[in-house]
This record gives C-alpha cells, sequence and structure tokens, in this order.
C-alpha cells in the first residue's frame, strides 16, 4: 500500500508541474522604469505596453522606480530572476554612459543584461529658463564665463550629464550639476527657476518651450529636430563634431531564455509597426528603431566604448 500511495503521490506531482509552469507563463510581466511618470522613457513605456500585452497574452504592469540617473530600477532588473517576469526600459544612460561615470556601478550593462531591442533615438534639447541670459550657446558660454559655477544644470540622467559635461569642457565654463530623479522633476526644476538649465529630449521641454516657459540654445543632435526646425544644433553654433544621442529599449536579466527573449522582440516589433505608435512616436520627435537583440547588443557596446573614451578624454568627474 505504501509503494502504491507513493506512485499515486508521485503521479500527481508530475501532473502539478504543467499546471505550474503554465502558471508561471501567465504571470504579469513587470516593466521596470528608471523615471518617473510622464518622462520620455515611461511614455514610451505605456505606448508600447499595451500592444505588447495583445502579442504575448500577458498582462504587462509598468512599474516606475525613479532614481539619480536610473540606478535603482536598472539595478532591480540586474538581479531578477531570468524568467521573462521582469524587463527593464534602458537607456544610452543607464546602460552606455553609467559604464564609466561611475567608478562602482552596482550593475554591469553588458554581462548582466539581455537586450530585447531598441525602441527610438533623439538628440537632447539645451533647455533654459526664459530668464537666463542669450540666446544661443555661444551668449550662454559668455554669460557662464562672467559667473563661474552661479549656473545650476539641472540632471535628468546619465547622457544628459556626459553631453552637458563634454559641451562645457570644450566651451570652457563652469556649471553646477544637480541630480534630479528622471526628466518630469528636472522639467520642472526649470520651469521655477530652482535649476537654470537642463539637457532634455524633445519629447519632454518642446510644449513648455512653444509655451515661454523654457528657450532652447541648442540641440545635441547632429541635425536639427522636426519638433523644433527653429532651433540650431550645438554644432552649427561653433562646436565642431559635437553630437549626442538619447535613446530607449528593453532588456532582460542575463540568462534570460532564448525562446523568451525572441517573443519579447516579435512583440516590441509589432507594436513598433502599429500605425497608433508608429503615429505617435512622430509626434513625439521620436525616430523608431526596432532593432534585432543581436543588432542592440552591438549599440550597447559601441556606445559604452565610445562614452568612455568622451568621459575619459575630457576629465569629466566620476561618481
Amino acid at each position: 500500500m505504501t509503494r502504491i500511495a507513493w506512485v499515486f503521490a508521485a503521479a500527481a506531482g508530475l501532473a502539478v508541474v504543467p499546471g505550474v509552469a503554465s502558471a508561471q507563463s501567465q504571470r504579469p510581466v513587470r516593466v521596470l522604469v528608471a523615471s518617473s511618470p510622464g518622462g520620455p522613457s515611461d511614455v514610451q513605456a505605456r505606448l508600447l505596453t499595451p500592444k505588447m500585452s495583445e502579442s504575448l497574452a500577458r498582462t504587462l504592469i509598468v512599474d516606475n522606480r525613479a532614481s539619480a540617473n536610473g540606478l535603482v530600477a536598472t539595478e532591480i532588473c540586474s538581479k531578477a530572476e531570468p524568467d521573462g517576469a521582469t524587463v527593464c526600459v534602458g537607456n544610452s544612460g543607464t546602460h552606455a554612459v553609467n559604464a564609466t561615470l561611475y567608478l562602482k556601478l552596482p550593475y554591469d550593462p553588458i554581462r548582466d543584461f539581455v537586450p530585447i531591442s531598441q525602441f527610438s533615438t533623439t538628440g537632447m534639447v539645451l533647455a533654459a529658463n526664459p530668464k537666463l541670459p542669450g540666446n544661443g550657446v555661444q551668449e550662454l558660454a559668455a554669460y557662464a564665463k562672467k559667473n563661474p559655477g552661479k549656473i545650476n544644470v539641472a540632471i535628468a540622467g546619465a547622457t544628459g550629464q556626459l553631453a552637458g559635461d563634454a559641451l562645457w569642457a570644450r566651451l570652457g565654463i563652469k556649471m553646477n550639476n544637480v541630480p534630479y530623479k528622471g526628466s518630469s522633476p528636472s522639467e520642472m526644476a526649470v520651469v521655477a527657476g530652482e535649476s537654470q538649465l537642463s539637457l532634455l529630449t524633445p519629447l519632454a521641454s518642446a510644449a513648455h518651450i512653444k509655451a515661454g516657459r523654457m528657450k532652447a540654445y541648442g540641440i545635441t543632435s547632429s541635425r536639427r529636430h522636426p519638433l523644433l526646425p527653429n532651433v540650431p544644433t550645438v554644432a552649427e553654433q561653433g562646436v565642431a563634431g559635437y553630437d549626442f544621442q538619447f535613446w530607449n529599449g528593453l532588456f532582460a536579466p542575463a540568462k534570460t531564455g532564448k525562446n523568451q527573449v525572441r517573443a519579447l522582440y516579435k512583440a516590441v516589433r509589432a507594436a513598433l509597426d502599429t500605425p497608433e505608435v508608429k503615429n505617435r512616436f512622430s509626434q513625439l520627435g521620436l525616430v523608431i528603431v526596432g532593432n534585432t537583440p543581436e543588432e542592440f547588443a552591438q549599440v550597447v557596446k559601441t556606445d559604452v566604448q565610445k562614452f568612455r573614451k568622451i568621459i575619459l578624454e575630457s576629465g569629466i568627474t566620476r561618481l
């Protein structure tokens, strides 16, 4: 009887295993976002996740974990179980700039993650409170030289910090970096005059600029932006070769299964291909990318090396 009971128990146990696996596969997917609601990373995540949910037949829940330079959300993602139930929206700051900017980063942007797909790319606007004098980069530099260390720069993320620090070094001026927990708090700080300047995406700054709550000295990309066609590039204003792009994309913890990675990639790609998302991204001034995991991995590796060279050669203070 004992043996028969054991056999039945074992059989029952084996029968439960597929059910457990099925239940696990249907758990909601947590999408960690390293900024406050309303910022560029958050807006893109909330546009894409409903479409991705349809493709995956799973619920995706956006989880905002705002912190300076996105460290908190990115670290949580790096240490999560690689079971497909946790992913994160990373960017050129969290997964490229931070690799060198921080002397002791609590995660490795390459070793601890599997890139899924890059959502978009865009330049950044050198956006200021309207009371700050001047209308171009050279006029800003002239004012800063007469008032060294008196301009506060609201830091929304590592990409903006690096783009700013590299520009100040080229212009020979000194600024005060003030870290904020993402784009939205940085925007409000500039509008209120708490900080005078920030580097923000066109998505974050265009409405403020058009309403007169901010003004733009220039844009960091090599070309002017369609949302702000009258704003010249920094390179146009005498800083030759200056070009900084901000990108967002989806990452999973390292060792996430290949099938899960491929399913997530297909879901991102399908979401980016919908007319609704295409139109909205275009309205927001975001250039859609949607590359493969392999292509995105190469972007990350290339940018880590690119930004490492800039940081070390510019003598930018490491954290």
